[in-house]
Parts: structure tokens; sequence; C-alpha cells
């Protein structure tokens, strides 16, 4: 930009200011009661602070409100987006949106710029680049920070790891809410989002009562085959719809989010409805039916399958599984699952048109 041009904008700034200054000595008391109301607002928030959170390393404290909040666990932008903020970074998980911010989540950015985004390719966040966005606030809360990343972090900012009592990527999507909204200072609108989402699945349940009389199961043709146990997020969206998973499911998962079966563990998959994450609904609904232990359970054989593409907007939303998320994920899961168990065979699963 030349000097002249950003003078000029300079000096009508100022005169405008100048303008507002004396209108609001002249004036008084309207624009006197604006300012107090914000200073009653910033004091509010503040006043949250500071807040203590507890989790797999101990405990981390974040003294006054985050302006510049990174995002290392995989889910955690949209709970920072629900409760009013943008982080200045997200960590890359599904791909392809920008600033790793999906479309249920997209119009919470507003006008702010999207989130720079960053990369886990398996070694760990890209500490350097963490680092040069100088957070004030580093959320791990869906992940599965190591110690030593954790400490590594920690020298540049606070950092909230995931909490001790889940597996590692197994929190639950409310409480994930629940502690970033503590974090910050906003835990009285996480509940309220959080009862927002869950009487949406509670009004699912209602409507279709035949949920809770079902066993589902959710899996992915991965390497073989591939089941998700019960602390894996997408399990507990069956359970908190009211289905009842495989009675054997963690006893053969043991403590991880899931795990390839064995072929004598096909059993596991013939349930009421079993909810596949595939890469082709076509082709991998044909190549399944071509294994012959799978073929031949009545979950195949009565088409009481459903197939969600798993990198599609839906199927992303699937397995994103948060505050945000799950009320667009439901709109187009639950009518597939009606009809996988609505006890009529002629009855087709079609997959959702947007």
């Amino acid at each position: 930009m030349p000097g002249s041009s950003r003078g000029a904008r300079l000096v009508a700034a100022l005169a405008s200011a100048l303008l507002l200054f004396t209108t609001a000595a002249a004036c008084g008391s309207d624009d006197d009661s604006d300012a107090a109301a914000a200073t009653d607002r910033s004091a509010s928030a503040n006043s949250a602070f500071p807040v203590t959170l507890a989790h797999k390393y101990g405990s981390t404290t974040v003294k006054s409100e985050p302006k510049r909040i990174v995002t290392v666990g995989l889910t955690d932008q949209d709970a920072v987006l629900a409760l009013g903020k943008v982080p200045v970074g997200t960590t890359e998980w599904l791909g392809g949106y920008k600033g790793a911010i999906g479309p249920w989540a997209a119009d919470k950015l507003g006008g702010a710029k999207a989130p720079t985004v960053l990369k886990d390719t398996g070694t760990g966040p890209q500490t350097e680049k963490i680092a040069a966005l100088r957070p004030d606030l580093i959320l791990a809360v869906y992940g599965g920070l190591t110690k030593d990343q954790y400490t590594t972090l920690s020298k540049f900012a606070p950092v909230v790891a995931q909490p001790k009592e889940y597996n590692d990527f197994g929190v639950p999507w409310q409480q994930q809410t629940g502690i970033i909204g503590k974090a910050l200072g906003q835990e009285s609108k996480a509940k309220d989002l959080v009862k927002g989402v869950e009487g949406r699945f509670a009004a699912a349940a209602k409507d279709n009562p035949e949920f809770s009389r079902s066993t589902g199961v959710m899996a992915t043709p991965y390497e073989g085959i591939f089941v998700f146990g019960s602390q894996d997020p997408r399990s507990r969206v069956l359970s908190d719809l009211g289905f009842k998973l495989p009675t054997d499911l963690d006893k053969v998962i043991g403590d991880e989010f899931g795990a390839n079966i064995s072929k004598e563990r096909t059993d596991l998959l013939d349930t009421d409805a079993v909810v596949w994450i595939v890469s082709d609904t076509a082709k991998d609904g044909a190549k399944l039916h071509k294994n012959a232990l799978y073929a031949d359970l009545d979950v195949a054989k009565q088409g009481r399958e459903v197939f969600v593409e798993e990198t599609a907007d839906y199927g992303n939303s699937v397995s994103f599984v948060s505050v945000l998320s799950l009320p667009y994920m439901l709109e187009r899961l639950v009518p597939q699952l009606a009809a996988a168990v609505d006890g009529d065979t002629a009855t087709k699963v079609t997959e959702p048109t947007s």
C-alpha cells in the first residue's frame, strides 16, 4: 500500500475516533452504559479464572481467559467454536476442510480467519509450528499425547491433555465439551450445549422405540474387519440412541478403542444393525458379501446393514462425534438405522441424498 494512501486512512480513522469521543462526552449516558456493559462482560468472563483441570498427566491451571487457542485434539476445535471462539491452530485428521473445520461447524467461523492447520503424521504434534502460533492454551482432550509430548508442549502454554479415566481417543463428546468449556471459562454454556444435543438423541430414541430393543455395532473393513469398542465415540452414538452393543465386544477389543477381529469372532457382527464405515459403499459392500462367514450372518442376509461413505461429509461427521457434528449426523444416520431395524426385510436402507 502506498504511504500516502495509508496516511489518509490513518487520519480518517483518527478523525472518526475523535468525533466518537466528542459525541460520547456530549451525549453521555447511552455510551456510558454500553461501556459499562462491556466491562461487566469482560469481568464476568475473567471471574471464571483461574481454573484447574485434571487430566492423564496431572493437572493444568488456566490463569486467565485464553485468546490464542491451539487444538491438538483431533475434534476439539468444534467445542471451541461452539463456545464462540476460533482457534488459531487446529490439527488435521480427516483432511479436505479449510482450517480443519467441517461443514457442520463452518458457520461458527463468522468472518474470522480460518485456523492454521497442523499435521500429526504419527510422530506427534508439530511442536515448532505450534510454538510459532504463540498459543496461550493448547487443547489435547480428544487425543493421545504421550507424557514426553505433553511435557514439551507445556513449555509453550498450558496444555489440557486427555482425561485419565478414558482410553486415548476415547473421551465422550459430553465430557470433551465440558472440559473445554471449563478451560475457556464457559462451563455453564458448555452444559447447555450438551443438554441441547442430548435432547436430540432423546427425541430420536423416543421416535424410534425399536432402537432400545435392538443390538448394533460399528465396524470398518480395515485390514480385514475392524470393530469399534464401547469406549469409542462412534459406538457411543449407538448406545446413546438406545442400541445395545454385542455382549463380548470389549472382551475381544480389550483396552483399545477398536481392534481387528479374527474370523472366529465374526459373530460379533450379527446384530440387529451393523454400521459399516467404508471408502466405497457399493464396492466395499459387495466385497464384504464375498466373505462367506459374514454373508451367512442374518444381518447380511436380511439387509440390516447401514453403509456410510467415510470420506463424504456425512461419513466424516460419523467419525467426528462432536457437539457440532452430531446434529448433522443424526439427521442422516437415524433414518438409516430405523430402516434397518423396522422388522421388514423388504425395507431397503438407503443412503442420504446429501
